[in-house]
């Protein structure tokens, strides 16, 4: 297109020659062919010069403000977004004086930031929680550092609940599809009422022991004992050489059935040695980052009648899981102590 500053000089001239505004438009369309401008905007110029205002160019328009001025609003953004994260954008604008438009803009454009629902962790640490989550993690690694057979003498365990219908993960019930299919749908479940309480007990080359709780029967100190009594036994017949050299050590949470007083005597009078765990560590407990979401994995999504075909399904779940699996357990338990200190203290992405 020909120079529009050019033509505006054109609309000008005509407009002080007396010329209208449609007489105008054909002359430029006689002059400049195809490269002329619309006609709604040499009646814009004629209104323009109507008004007193003779300049040829461009007026003034509302847009992005200078980079001085959108530099200094991002920097009010900041300082607010730091004070508070989960201020909303029409709180923001209004603390700030900036339109709501202009503060969306800064936030995902000038920040890069996106708002997120907060993520749901066991506990929200203290300083003194982190502080003891890395202490038990060093200890942990020289305890490997000055014995390397450290992690082959652990047996480590815990309880959890089987269920009778346990809903799929979003995960596992994701789909391909292609951009013209249509999304699937999938209703809200909640688990089964039919449901057991599995204790299991495990060390690098795989299961020590394993039972599941009595119907009505809570896991409390009293019935820890006796648990403990059969793991004793199990580790003396399936692991006799750690049971020969007595060098085994035990790891389990801090629930208040495996901390009582009652039990850590039991514990000192055999001699059993603990393995410590910090509290609210649920990321460093092999159990839960590995044992019960694996055995757990191919029951999800399945429908049993009862509490023995629950049983029966979660003992076949258990017994697929191969000996190399136990192994690069014991592997990753290793590396998320190097995750917790790296944190400090902090859970960790991917827990």
């Amino acid at each position: 297109m020909a120079d529009q500053k050019e033509q505006r000089v054109c609309v000008k001239f005509c407009f002080l020659l007396g010329k209208t505004a449609a007489e105008t438009v054909g002359m430029l369309r006689q002059a400049f062919n195809d490269d002329v401008l619309g006609k709604s905007q040499v009646y814009k110029w004629f209104s323009h010069f109507k008004s007193g205002n003779m300049s040829t160019e461009d007026m003034p328009r509302p847009g992005r403000p200078s980079t001085g001025r959108y530099d200094e609003n991002i920097a009010k953004i900041k300082c607010a977004i730091d004070e508070d994260r989960r201020k909303t954008i029409d709180q923001l604008s209004e603390e700030t004086n900036i339109s709501w438009s202009t503060v969306q803009r800064i936030l995902t454009e000038g920040l890069h930031m996106r708002r997120v629902s907060a993520k749901f962790v066991p506990r929200l640490l203290g300083d003194d929680q982190r502080e003891n989550r890395v202490n038990v993690c060093r200890d942990l690694k020289s305890e490997v550092q000055n014995d390397p057979e450290f992690l082959k003498r652990i047996v480590t365990g815990d309880e959890s609940w089987c269920y009778g219908y346990d809903p799929e993960s979003k995960q596992s019930s994701s789909q391909w599809k292609t951009p013209t299919s249509p999304r699937p749908k999938k209703a809200r479940q909640v688990r089964s009422n039919v449901k057991t309480m599995l204790i299991c007990f495990f060390d690098v080359n795989g299961i020590v022991h394993k039972e599941f709780v009595p119907p009505g029967q809570t896991v409390n100190q009293h019935f820890y004992l006796d648990v403990l009594r059969r793991l004793r036994e199990s580790v003396r017949r399936k692991r006799s050489e750690m049971w020969r050299n007595g060098n085994w050590l035990l790891h389990h949470d801090n629930a208040p059935a495996h901390t009582a007083l009652t039990v850590r005597q039991f514990l000192t009078s055999n001699n059993m040695v603990i393995v410590p765990h910090p509290p609210y560590s649920r990321d460093l407990a092999p159990s839960d980052f590995f044992l019960f979401p694996r055995m757990k994995r191919s029951l999800k999504g399945k429908q049993f009648r009862d509490v023995d075909e629950v049983k029966e399904n979660t003992l076949k779940a258990l017994n697929s899981i191969q000996p190399q699996e136990f192994q690069h357990c014991f592997e990753q338990w290793q590396k998320r102590w190097d995750k917790c200190i790296n944190t400090h203290g902090q859970y960790f992405k991917g827990d």
